[in-house]
């Protein structure tokens, strides 16, 4: 599996994040590469910092980052070369098999929707969460994108959910 992670987003910086990928990388040998996106400098440092070191990471280089102040629309209008736009760019191109950001909420739904296109007659995507329970997995769809929903949405979801579980 090929997970490609916007490095830059969030509040805590970004060797929160390169803390998650080695604890993800030394527990799931199904992953074959780990595309870092954002700025190289300061991946270079988390990395160092957390003594990091496996052939399965590769860092692409991005000069902006999406901000929890940015409007949604400014990963595709105004800060195209963001850690987000990029990674969801390169999932695109079919360089990676999932993403992960912990970025502006708003900006990866745009970004999704643009960029992925969701499938035929889903109006909305959802953010899906996987939560352990003592007997076994729930899947929770809609998990913070969308703040108001119409019912045929929330079928949408329903249906999406379905299936993915």
């Amino acid at each position: 599996m090929r997970i490609v992670v916007d490095v830059m987003g969030g509040d805590h910086g970004c060797e929160v994040v390169i803390e998650g990928v080695k604890i993800a990388l030394h527990a799931c040998s199904k992953i074959s590469e780990l595309c870092l996106v954002g700025d190289e400098a300061q991946i270079r440092v988390a990395m160092t910092k957390a003594r990091l070191q496996d052939d399965r990471v590769k860092i692409v280089h991005t000069t902006e980052v999406l901000t929890m102040e940015d409007k949604p629309l400014d990963v595709l209008r105004r800060k195209k070369d963001c850690s987000m736009a990029r990674a969801m760019e390169l999932v695109k191109q079919g360089q990676g098999d999932a993403m992960i950001s912990r970025g502006n909420t708003g900006g990866l739904m745009a970004a999704a929707t643009v960029k992925l296109r969701p499938l035929e007659n889903v109006e909305r995507p959802a953010i899906a969460t996987v939560l352990p329970t003592p007997q076994k997995y729930f899947l929770l769809l809609d998990a913070g994108a969308n703040a108001e929903c119409k019912p045929l949405h929330l079928a949408q979801f329903a249906i999406m959910g379905s299936v993915y579980s």
